[in-house]
């Protein structure tokens, strides 16, 4: 790897601070969660503790720069162009999901989503009186790809879409082409598209990300709190050119209080996006490593398991079918057995139940000892069932 400026490789103790991944449950090694184990970027937390030195934590409103901040960073790095009038601020991308859910269907309605899939969507759908249409994707040759004739066919029964891109868990980028058929298909059966591109910044390097042209039909969903690990900030914005579409949205976020920026949120954003980006060319360097490091373990110490085909994210997708063992019951026993939580492939959706999901956002030390605990699972787990 490149000479490095920041500190990827030390390991932070995250408990007793409130934190969801390892201060909820009693595991000895938690890798599920989406977020990552390194220090935040310098010029972020010196953004936040300078907010911190006021002594007045009271409402905020959201600043016109953190809006030109996202203006500037899809220009600098992606060739897209924004407008600020385009935009509307959200507490999360799933808050503005379930808004838009609520304000652009109907109870009762269909609305489809492509899986294995994050399982929020299956909640965030379910839980507004709606139901799950899922266009499975097609896995061959340890990729996946987009099963278009079942999506034509699906799409004439529902108004929305939700899709992931890169897509969490098989961390995949949609090609152009792939984006394109979809726009397709939904201008021709009239379906809403809402793209959710939380994880757009966190490609492996030298891949591009490919993100979905600004139409009339299409809702983007963006935020920094991947790309930078400060999703505790909950800050995000919807992104569309359709007026119309994106008033409504906003009196639906208002109606929901999910348009409101809190104390700190402003000015993380704007550190990430004007003062943090060597930070994160740095970090993908770090998760394209760790990456390899996973690859070059799993073929020599546990080819049993195989890594599926990614380009994108800090998840990783493990396709464990030759254990002949359902996820849940694999997830669990590595629990058990070595304190070792990673995400049962189920949980993603029916067709993800021969998979595991393995966040590798960690120092390296970390990432080996998952790696051993999971050998060491599978190999207590070989002998228990008598394989």
């Amino acid at each position: 790897m490149k000479n490095t400026r920041y500190d990827f490789q030390s390991v932070v103790d995250r408990h007793d601070t409130n934190c969801l991944k390892w201060d909820l449950f009693d595991d000895d090694l938690p890798m599920w969660v989406a977020d990552m184990d390194f220090k935040a970027a310098p010029k972020i937390q010196e953004a936040i503790l300078k907010r911190a030195d006021h002594p007045v934590y009271a409402y905020s409103i959201v600043p016109d720069e953190l809006f030109e901040s996202y203006v500037d960073w899809w220009d600098r790095r992606y060739d897209f162009k924004m407008s600020r009038d385009d935009m509307a601020y959200a507490m999360g991308v799933m808050p503005s999901i379930s808004s838009m859910i609520r304000c652009l269907t109907d109870v009762g309605d269909e609305i489809l989503i492509q899986s294995p899939v994050y399982h929020v969507f299956y909640y965030v759908i379910e839980d507004n009186n709606r139901k799950v249409l899922e266009n499975q994707l097609i896995y061959e040759n340890d990729k996946y790809s987009i099963d278009f004739d079942d999506l034509d066919d699906k799409l004439s029964r529902v108004g929305m879409m939700i899709l992931c891109n890169p897509h969490n868990p098989i961390g995949k980028i949609w090609s152009r082409k792939d984006l394109e058929k979809i726009r397709e298909l939904c201008v021709k059966h009239d379906v809403i598209l809402i793209s959710d591109e939380i994880h757009c910044d966190l490609t492996d390097p030298d891949v591009k990300y490919n993100p979905f042209e600004a139409q009339d039909n299409v809702i983007r969903c963006l935020s920094p709190s991947k790309s930078f690990n400060i999703a505790g900030f909950q800050s995000s914005i919807v992104h569309t050119t359709n007026s119309e579409l994106l008033e409504k949205i906003k009196t639906q976020m208002h109606i929901d209080n999910s348009d409101s920026c809190n104390v700190f949120a402003a000015s993380a954003v704007i550190a990430a996006y004007n003062e943090s980006e060597d930070w994160l060319e740095e970090l993908r360097e770090v998760l394209y490593e760790n990456k390899r490091i996973v690859s070059d373990y799993l073929e020599e110490e546990l080819p049993v398991i195989k890594l599926v085909e990614c380009d994108a994210t800090y998840l990783l997708w493990l396709d464990c079918s030759q254990l002949n063992v359902s996820s849940k019951v694999l997830s669990e026993f590595l629990r058990t057995n070595q304190g070792l939580f990673l995400s049962a492939g189920i949980d993603f959706g029916q067709c993800g139940d021969n998979f595991l999901r393995m966040n590798i956002a960690c120092p390296q030390e970390l990432l080996k000892k998952g790696l051993d605990k999971l050998k060491a699972g599978v190999m207590a787990l070989t002998i228990l069932n008598n394989w």
